[in-house]
């Protein structure tokens, strides 16, 4: 798992601030080696230093980065498969937010080494919603900041307009949305397949 995470902290440095930050990241690290294989594991102690020196390379709180990294991996042309498999959520944003538990689940599919956090919403009428992040036994570890990133990269994806706080917590991250309108905007065309 953590070569899968480390490999995408990398595509997002490298794709959004250059080859250049991304080999001065990885000499301050001093681990070896220039880059992270997906499916290889590593020391699981390398990501949180790896973040520190991404955050201190971009001058920027580690909130912002993970937060950055949620939104590049929905976004960026480089990690359409991530956007697809997000989208099979459902056809509308709240359809995607309803399916948000089964994320974990639908991520080991793809990736059988892959542990997400488990995620549970709840709803507070029609148009607020609380995800919480991590259930104590398997810790978010700062994945509510991704997972901010990605639900508002999707909220714009939709064409909705969603108003997204973290709330905070160590074990527990908790997220408060609120709809704003479903129907803001266009939303990005989208397809199942990859594109020819």
């Amino acid at each position: 798992m953590q070569g899968l995470i480390n490999r995408a902290i990398e595509r997002f440095v490298r794709d959004s601030h250059g080859d250049d930050v991304w080999r001065g990241i990885m000499a301050r690290l001093d681990l070896g080696y220039g880059e992270f294989e997906a499916m290889l594991n590593y020391d699981p102690a390398i990501t949180p230093r790896l973040l520190r020196e991404v955050a201190a390379a971009l001058d920027r709180p580690r909130r912002d980065i993970l937060e950055d990294i949620g939104t590049y991996l929905v976004t960026h042309p480089n990690a359409g498969a991530v956007r697809r498999l997000l989208r099979f959520g459902g056809e509308t944003f709240d359809d995607f937010l309803h399916s948000l538990e089964d994320l974990p689940g639908r991520a080991r599919l793809a990736m059988p080494d892959l542990r997400l956090p488990p995620l549970t919403l709840i709803a507070h009428g029609d148009d607020h919603y609380t995800l919480t992040v991590g259930d104590g036994q398997v810790p978010s570890a700062g994945f509510g900041h991704v997972i901010v990133g990605l639900l508002r990269a999707l909220a714009d994806d939709y064409g909705a307009l969603a108003v997204l706080e973290h709330a905070g917590g160590q074990e527990r991250e908790r997220i408060a949305i609120a709809l704003a309108a479903r129907d803001h905007a266009e939303g990005r065309r989208f397809t199942l397949g990859a594109a020819p």
